[in-house]
Protein backbone atom coordinates (compact mmCIF):
# COMPACT_ATOMS: atom_id res chain seq x y z
CA UNK A 1 0.00 0.00 0.00
CA UNK A 2 1.04 3.40 -0.89
CA UNK A 3 1.99 6.04 1.88
CA UNK A 4 -0.16 9.02 1.89
CA UNK A 5 2.34 12.11 2.09
CA UNK A 6 1.03 13.71 5.53
CA UNK A 7 0.76 17.07 4.03
CA UNK A 8 -1.94 15.89 1.92
CA UNK A 9 -4.20 14.77 4.65
CA UNK A 10 -6.31 17.49 6.74
CA UNK A 11 -6.70 17.89 10.46
CA UNK A 12 -9.18 19.28 12.15
CA UNK A 13 -8.99 22.34 13.45
CA UNK A 14 -11.75 24.73 15.80
CA UNK A 15 -12.05 28.56 15.22
CA UNK A 16 -11.85 29.86 18.97
CA UNK A 17 -10.97 33.62 18.33
CA UNK A 18 -12.10 35.92 15.39
CA UNK A 19 -11.71 39.33 15.21
CA UNK A 20 -12.29 41.88 12.06
CA UNK A 21 -8.95 43.63 11.16
CA UNK A 22 -10.85 45.84 7.81
CA UNK A 23 -14.18 45.64 6.25
CA UNK A 24 -13.52 42.62 4.65
CA UNK A 25 -10.37 41.19 6.35
CA UNK A 26 -10.07 38.87 9.67
CA UNK A 27 -8.19 37.06 12.11
CA UNK A 28 -9.42 33.94 13.18
CA UNK A 29 -7.61 32.16 15.72
CA UNK A 30 -7.89 27.77 15.89
CA UNK A 31 -6.78 25.35 18.10
CA UNK A 32 -6.77 21.47 17.28
CA UNK A 33 -9.50 19.24 17.97
CA UNK A 34 -6.80 16.57 18.89
CA UNK A 35 -3.62 16.34 17.04
CA UNK A 36 -2.17 19.00 16.07
CA UNK A 37 0.41 19.94 13.56
CA UNK A 38 4.42 19.87 13.60
CA UNK A 39 5.64 23.35 14.89
CA UNK A 40 5.37 26.18 12.83
CA UNK A 41 8.04 29.23 12.86
CA UNK A 42 7.23 32.96 11.74
CA UNK A 43 6.98 32.91 7.76
CA UNK A 44 5.62 29.63 6.77
CA UNK A 45 1.96 28.96 5.55
CA UNK A 46 -0.89 26.31 5.65
CA UNK A 47 -3.13 24.75 3.77
CA UNK A 48 -6.52 26.22 5.15
CA UNK A 49 -10.06 23.95 4.76
CA UNK A 50 -13.53 25.01 4.42
CA UNK A 51 -15.27 22.11 4.27
CA UNK A 52 -17.06 21.40 0.98
CA UNK A 53 -15.56 24.27 -0.97
CA UNK A 54 -12.18 24.00 -0.92
CA UNK A 55 -8.36 24.74 0.63
CA UNK A 56 -6.37 27.50 0.01
CA UNK A 57 -2.41 28.74 1.52
CA UNK A 58 -2.85 31.47 4.45
CA UNK A 59 0.31 32.44 6.14
CA UNK A 60 0.66 32.52 9.80
CA UNK A 61 0.45 35.47 11.41
CA UNK A 62 0.34 34.10 15.07
CA UNK A 63 1.82 31.38 16.52
CA UNK A 64 1.05 30.50 20.56
CA UNK A 65 1.96 26.61 20.83
CA UNK A 66 -0.44 25.13 19.19
CA UNK A 67 -2.95 27.86 18.66
CA UNK A 68 -2.57 29.10 15.10
CA UNK A 69 -3.91 32.61 13.78
CA UNK A 70 -4.51 33.29 10.02
CA UNK A 71 -5.69 36.59 8.71
CA UNK A 72 -8.12 35.75 6.07
CA UNK A 73 -9.32 38.33 3.01
CA UNK A 74 -12.32 37.97 1.20
CA UNK A 75 -11.48 37.99 -2.20
CA UNK A 76 -12.68 34.61 -3.59
CA UNK A 77 -15.18 31.63 -2.68
CA UNK A 78 -12.97 29.54 -0.08
CA UNK A 79 -11.52 33.02 1.46
CA UNK A 80 -15.11 34.54 1.88
CA UNK A 81 -16.40 31.06 3.06
CA UNK A 82 -13.72 31.33 5.84
CA UNK A 83 -13.99 35.08 6.88
CA UNK A 84 -17.39 34.39 7.73
CA UNK A 85 -16.96 31.49 10.13
CA UNK A 86 -17.34 32.32 13.91
CA UNK A 87 -15.60 30.76 16.92
CA UNK A 88 -16.99 26.83 17.48
CA UNK A 89 -16.70 26.26 13.62
CA UNK A 90 -14.32 23.40 12.51
CA UNK A 91 -11.62 23.98 9.85
CA UNK A 92 -9.55 21.43 7.89
CA UNK A 93 -5.41 22.61 8.44
CA UNK A 94 -2.72 21.29 6.14
CA UNK A 95 0.99 21.68 7.18
CA UNK A 96 2.82 24.09 8.12
CA UNK A 97 5.04 24.48 4.60
CA UNK A 98 7.61 26.16 3.12
CA UNK A 99 10.31 28.19 4.55
CA UNK A 100 10.66 30.74 7.28
CA UNK A 101 12.29 34.04 8.13
CA UNK A 102 15.58 33.03 9.22
CA UNK A 103 16.06 35.57 12.07
CA UNK A 104 18.79 33.52 13.55
CA UNK A 105 21.02 35.30 10.39
CA UNK A 106 20.30 38.87 11.73
CA UNK A 107 21.30 37.94 15.32
CA UNK A 108 23.27 41.22 16.31
CA UNK A 109 22.29 43.82 13.25
CA UNK A 110 19.55 46.38 12.68
CA UNK A 111 16.48 44.98 11.79
CA UNK A 112 14.30 46.31 8.90
CA UNK A 113 10.93 44.81 8.46
CA UNK A 114 9.05 46.63 5.69
CA UNK A 115 5.36 45.37 4.63
CA UNK A 116 2.70 46.33 1.83
CA UNK A 117 -0.68 45.48 2.56
CA UNK A 118 -1.57 42.40 3.85
CA UNK A 119 2.15 41.47 3.71
CA UNK A 120 1.91 42.49 7.40
CA UNK A 121 0.36 39.75 8.54
CA UNK A 122 3.39 36.88 7.48
CA UNK A 123 5.43 39.54 9.25
CA UNK A 124 3.18 39.68 12.17
CA UNK A 125 5.20 36.92 14.44
CA UNK A 126 8.73 37.45 13.34
CA UNK A 127 8.05 40.99 14.63
CA UNK A 128 6.47 39.48 17.94
CA UNK A 129 9.25 36.88 17.93
CA UNK A 130 12.44 40.01 17.02
CA UNK A 131 10.75 41.92 20.30
CA UNK A 132 10.49 38.84 22.23
CA UNK A 133 14.71 39.01 22.36
CA UNK A 134 15.56 42.00 22.38
CA UNK A 135 19.13 42.07 23.57
CA UNK A 136 20.07 39.77 20.13
CA UNK A 137 19.59 42.58 18.14
CA UNK A 138 19.93 46.58 17.56
CA UNK A 139 17.27 48.65 15.96
CA UNK A 140 14.49 47.30 14.91
CA UNK A 141 12.55 49.55 12.41
CA UNK A 142 9.11 48.73 10.73
CA UNK A 143 7.57 50.32 7.73
CA UNK A 144 4.18 49.68 6.75
CA UNK A 145 2.22 50.59 3.82
CA UNK A 146 -1.11 49.99 2.85
CA UNK A 147 -3.95 51.77 0.46
CA UNK A 148 -5.87 53.40 2.71
CA UNK A 149 -6.01 53.80 6.47
CA UNK A 150 -8.87 51.65 6.27
CA UNK A 151 -6.78 48.61 5.33
CA UNK A 152 -4.51 48.80 7.95
CA UNK A 153 -3.57 45.34 9.64
CA UNK A 154 -2.55 44.97 12.94
CA UNK A 155 -3.92 48.80 14.51
CA UNK A 156 -4.27 46.87 17.88
CA UNK A 157 -0.57 45.63 17.79
CA UNK A 158 1.21 48.81 17.01
CA UNK A 159 1.05 50.57 20.17
CA UNK A 160 2.78 47.60 21.80
CA UNK A 161 5.38 47.09 19.36
CA UNK A 162 6.38 50.73 19.76
CA UNK A 163 6.34 50.42 23.70
CA UNK A 164 8.47 47.66 23.30
CA UNK A 165 11.08 49.57 21.12
CA UNK A 166 10.27 49.19 17.95
CA UNK A 167 10.24 52.53 15.18
CA UNK A 168 7.17 52.04 13.14
CA UNK A 169 6.08 54.34 10.76
CA UNK A 170 3.12 54.07 8.66
CA UNK A 171 2.07 55.54 5.19
CA UNK A 172 -0.95 54.87 2.31
CA UNK A 173 -1.46 55.26 -1.07
CA UNK A 174 -5.41 57.15 -0.78
CA UNK A 175 -5.96 59.38 2.87
CA UNK A 176 -9.35 60.02 4.57
CA UNK A 177 -10.22 63.31 6.03
CA UNK A 178 -8.76 62.04 9.12
CA UNK A 179 -5.39 60.71 8.05
CA UNK A 180 -2.65 62.86 9.60
CA UNK A 181 0.18 60.17 8.54
CA UNK A 182 2.37 59.94 5.78
CA UNK A 183 0.97 59.37 2.09
CA UNK A 184 2.82 57.55 -1.29
CA UNK A 185 4.52 54.48 -1.14
CA UNK A 186 6.27 52.69 1.70
CA UNK A 187 9.77 52.91 -0.17
CA UNK A 188 9.54 57.01 0.40
CA UNK A 189 9.55 56.04 4.41
CA UNK A 190 13.16 54.83 3.99
CA UNK A 191 14.40 57.93 4.57
CA UNK A 192 12.49 57.85 7.87
CA UNK A 193 14.57 54.75 9.04
CA UNK A 194 17.67 54.22 11.22
CA UNK A 195 19.53 51.75 10.57
CA UNK A 196 23.12 51.42 9.60
CA UNK A 197 23.34 49.11 5.59
CA UNK A 198 26.45 47.52 6.82
CA UNK A 199 25.27 46.51 9.73
CA UNK A 200 21.11 45.69 9.27
CA UNK A 201 19.22 42.85 8.10
CA UNK A 202 16.09 43.76 5.67
CA UNK A 203 12.55 41.38 5.72
CA UNK A 204 10.50 42.22 2.88
CA UNK A 205 6.71 40.97 2.42
CA UNK A 206 3.98 42.21 0.10
CA UNK A 207 3.29 43.57 -3.23
CA UNK A 208 5.60 42.03 -5.92
CA UNK A 209 6.59 45.46 -6.89
CA UNK A 210 6.96 46.77 -3.77
CA UNK A 211 9.52 44.08 -3.34
CA UNK A 212 11.67 44.76 -6.04
CA UNK A 213 11.41 48.11 -5.69
CA UNK A 214 12.51 48.01 -1.95
CA UNK A 215 14.85 46.03 -2.23
CA UNK A 216 16.76 47.51 -4.92
CA UNK A 217 16.90 50.83 -2.99
CA UNK A 218 17.95 48.89 -0.43
CA UNK A 219 21.09 47.65 -1.91
CA UNK A 220 21.31 50.81 -3.47
CA UNK A 221 22.04 52.43 -0.33
CA UNK A 222 24.54 49.61 1.06
CA UNK A 223 22.41 47.00 2.63
CA UNK A 224 24.16 43.62 1.09
CA UNK A 225 21.51 41.79 -1.09
CA UNK A 226 22.41 38.28 0.85
CA UNK A 227 20.79 40.38 3.79
CA UNK A 228 17.64 40.76 2.57
CA UNK A 229 15.21 38.14 3.07
CA UNK A 230 11.51 38.22 0.56
CA UNK A 231 8.37 36.14 0.55
CA UNK A 232 6.89 35.71 -2.50
CA UNK A 233 3.31 34.44 -3.28
CA UNK A 234 2.40 32.52 -6.52
CA UNK A 235 -0.83 30.49 -6.88
CA UNK A 236 -0.38 27.00 -4.46
CA UNK A 237 -2.98 24.31 -4.58
CA UNK A 238 -1.00 20.92 -3.19
CA UNK A 239 1.09 23.08 -0.83
CA UNK A 240 3.63 19.94 -1.22
CA UNK A 241 5.39 20.37 -4.48
CA UNK A 242 3.89 18.36 -6.43
CA UNK A 243 1.30 20.48 -8.58
CA UNK A 244 3.61 22.93 -10.06
CA UNK A 245 1.12 25.43 -9.68
CA UNK A 246 3.79 27.64 -7.73
CA UNK A 247 6.70 27.51 -9.64
CA UNK A 248 9.01 30.84 -10.28
CA UNK A 249 11.84 29.91 -12.39
CA UNK A 250 13.24 26.88 -10.85
CA UNK A 251 11.97 27.46 -7.54
CA UNK A 252 8.12 25.70 -6.32
CA UNK A 253 7.43 28.35 -3.53
CA UNK A 254 5.85 26.26 -1.71
CA UNK A 255 8.57 23.87 -1.16
CA UNK A 256 11.55 26.39 -1.66
CA UNK A 257 9.84 29.62 -0.51
CA UNK A 258 7.66 31.42 0.75
CA UNK A 259 10.92 33.27 2.45
CA UNK A 260 13.99 33.30 0.01
CA UNK A 261 17.08 35.76 -0.46
CA UNK A 262 17.03 38.06 -2.36
CA UNK A 263 20.03 37.11 -4.50
CA UNK A 264 17.80 34.04 -5.55
CA UNK A 265 15.05 35.98 -5.93
CA UNK A 266 15.88 39.09 -8.00
CA UNK A 267 17.09 37.62 -11.35
CA UNK A 268 13.64 35.58 -11.34
CA UNK A 269 11.50 38.56 -10.35
CA UNK A 270 13.66 40.95 -12.88
CA UNK A 271 12.13 38.32 -16.46
CA UNK A 272 8.37 39.49 -17.47
CA UNK A 273 6.20 36.59 -16.92
CA UNK A 274 3.58 35.99 -20.25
Amino acid sequence: MTAIHPGLVPVPYRVVRRRDETPDTAEIVLEPVSSALPPCTPGQFAMVYAFGIGDIPLSLSGIDGHRLTHTVRAVGAVSRALYGLRPGATVGVRGPFGTGWDLDAATGRDLLIVAGGLGLAPLRPLVAAALGVPPNFGRLTLLVGSRTPGDLLCIRDIDSWRAAGADVHLTVDRPDADWVGDVGVVTALLDRAEFDPGEAAAFLCGPEVMIRATARELAHRGLAPDRIQVSLERTMHCGTGHCGHCQLGPLLLCRDGPVVPWTRAEPLLSVREL
